[in-house]
């Protein structure tokens, strides 16, 4: 079984920064893709990045391009999603997933975890 636990959220003014870290057990981490979603109060969940299980790969959602980055530490079993100028409309609970191939599609993804909430106030 699957275990993935995500860590970093927290409350931060328009403009900062946040790190959130997602660390898996029970699997070969390092055999599978990632990808971090969220979801807003009010709305479904979306794709906000995701990365291939060497890391030589990432897809961003058009809305965070050029302000987040995903990145992974096989060693680790941890990937991490750096979010920087963060935005009020960035607010939502992020979730990690892992699956076995790299998708903007959260129906791809069988392993989540439990979310971490991210408040931007203006």
């Amino acid at each position: 079984q699957v275990q993935l636990v995500e860590s970093g959220g927290g409350l931060v003014q328009a403009g900062g920064s946040l790190r959130l870290s997602c660390t898996a057990s029970g699997r070969t981490f390092s055999s599978y893709a990632m990808a971090w979603f969220r979801q807003a109060p009010g709305k479904e969940r979306e794709f906000v990045a995701g990365i291939s299980w060497s890391g030589g790969t990432t897809y961003y959602a058009d809305s965070v391009k050029g302000r987040f980055t995903i990145s992974r530490d096989n060693a680790k079993n941890t990937v991490y999603l750096q979010m920087n100028s963060l935005k009020p409309e960035d607010t939502a609970v992020y979730y990690c997933a892992l699956d076995f191939i790299l998708s903007e599609s959260q129906k791809q993804y069988h392993y989540w975890g439990q979310g971490t909430q991210v408040t931007v106030s203006s």
